[in-house]
Parts: C-alpha cells; structure tokens; sequence
C-alpha cells in the first residue's frame, strides 16, 4: 500500500510532469521518485504515467488515482493543522487557483493581509482561463477557486459571492472622463487595449458591444498590467472591473467609467469541491476574502 511520502512524490511528478523537476523539489534523488512511481503502477497492475517525449502526462487510470491521493494528502493536511492548531500553532497552506485579473488585484492584497495576521500560513496560487481554474479545483489540484462566471455545478459550493461592476478604463484627461458612464460602444473610436482570446473578459466585453461593431484592438494582451500601465497614456481605453483598479484608483493614476445597465455586472465565486471539508486555513481565508471581497466602495454597486 501506498505511504504518505510516496503520495506526496507522486503529487509531485504529477505537477512537474518529470521526475527529474520533482526529485529537485522534493530535494530527494530521482532514483527514489522513480522507485515511488513504478512501485505504485506494480501496486495498481497498470501504468499511472504515459511517457512521452515532452514529459510524464497522467494515464486515465493515474487521473483517478491522482483525485483519491490529493484528497487523501488534504484531509492529512486537515488533520496535522487541527492538531497544531490544539498546541496553539496556526501553520498550514492554503491552495487557489484564480484568473490572471484577480490575482493581479485585489486578491494579493488580500493574501499579504492573511498572512501578516498568520505568517506560518503558505500559498499556492495558481492563474489561468476558467476552465483550466475550474478544472484545477474540480481534479483537486486546488483547494478553492476564485473566478468570474463559474458554471452552475452539483461538485461546487459557493462559499461566498459578489457582483463587480464592469467599466472603461483610461487616463484622467480622457475626453470621456466627462461621463459618469459609458457604454463599450462609445469606446470604440478610441484606440482599444485589450485581453486577448484567452481570458473571459475579451468575451464579455464583445457580447457588450453592438451587433454590427467590428472590434479591432491596437493592443491585444494577457497581461492586467499591461493593459493598466498602457491606458495611463491618452486616447487608449481598456476593460476591466472595478475590483482589478482598486490601487490605481485610490492613487488617483487611472479613472474607471462603469457600463450603463445590469449587462455590465459581473458575478465572482469563491467555491471549494462539494465534497470535504476546508482546513482549518482555508475557512479562515474564506472569511477575510468574504469581508474585503464586500467592502466595495459605493459607486460600484451603483
């Protein structure tokens, strides 16, 4: 049967998809990752990694091996903390999987405030599109979620959700700063900086815009930053949500013009697998993501 240091070296071939990357790691030997990994495919009679040329790749039956060994490394992990927790400790680690505008806004800020308050608490943070976010929670690569327009879906919970207003983004001296707001299609004869295809908010800003419009950026980019630093100069516009200016907005760099009407609202979930339960660290995070996730200022539930 398989033991605890074997589950956790093959999570980690598993992430790293080498065993090589792993052993660094895990700072123990290849050899004895490699040890792990053939005793467990002997163990089950089947492989649990396909070899290719890029690296290992999980086999449909290492999939399912992979969801019962992170469940089983969590509810230990679960256990470890409660009993810390009984000596006064408050160590443990907290994994999320989100999208790139929101971990690059406030959810940070957020993270840096937990851990001033509980510094023996680790994060893993992973970004990507929606799918890959929820198919990180869901395969139990992840512990929660964070993200835009999750689907309705019997394996979730919502712990926690809030609606964000959604905006024109642009400099101070923006000739539409003169409205208190705008719709996507007053922002077209303005040169656009966009997210690319690969985030969801290229979607929603294009279904926002008029039937017949033809939307051409002149700046296409996966990079919140990017599109952020580029809009501080005159005429360029972006989208984002209110949320994701937080900073910019409190040092005056950037003015935010919300969507007229309901279409330009956006509802955000923090969710976690149906099944299980937080550690004793995640339901604390959950709380103060809660509470700071709330404390929106007013104009952007107007």
């Amino acid at each position: 049967m398989l033991h605890g240091r074997a589950l956790r070296y093959l999570d980690e071939v598993a992430r790293q998809g080498s065993i090589r990357k792993a052993a660094r790691v895990l700072n123990v030997s290849a050899s004895a990752v490699s040890r792990f990994v053939l005793e467990a495919e002997a163990d089950l009679g089947t492989p649990i990694f396909e070899r290719l040329p890029r690296g290992l790749q999980l086999t449909t039956a290492g999939e399912m091996l992979m969801g019962h060994i992170r469940d089983t490394l969590r509810a230990h992990d679960r256990v470890r903390a409660q009993v810390r927790g009984l000596k006064g400790m408050a160590r443990g680690e907290v994994t999320v999987a989100t999208m790139a505008t929101l971990a690059a806004g406030r959810l940070a800020d957020v993270i840096a405030e937990f851990r001033d308050a509980h510094p023996q608490v680790d994060f893993r943070v992973t970004v990507g599109h929606r799918p890959a976010v929820l198919e990180a929670l869901l395969s139990g690569g992840c512990e929660l979620a964070l993200a835009y327009n999750l689907p309705r879906d019997p394996r979730l919970q919502r712990v926690a959700e809030f609606q964000h207003r959604l905006g024109a983004v642009m400099a101070h001296d923006h000739p539409l700063t003169i409205k208190s707001q705008v719709r996507v299609s007053d922002c077209l004869t303005y040169p656009l900086v966009l997210a690319d295809l690969s985030i969801s908010l290229r979607e929603v800003v294009e279904n926002l815009a008029p039937a017949h419009a033809v939307i051409r950026p002149v700046v296409e980019t996966n990079s919140m930053e990017m599109m952020k630093r580029l809009v501080r100069r005159s005429p360029h516009v972006t989208f984002l949500n209110r949320v994701d200016v937080d900073q910019e907005l409190r040092d005056g760099d950037l003015a935010f013009l919300p969507l007229e009407g309901a279409a330009g609202r956006q509802n955000l979930s923090l969710a976690h697998r149906a099944r299980g339960a937080l550690s004793p660290a995640a339901s604390r995070f959950v709380d103060l993501v809660r509470r700071r996730f709330a404390a929106t200022p007013a104009t952007e539930h107007e």
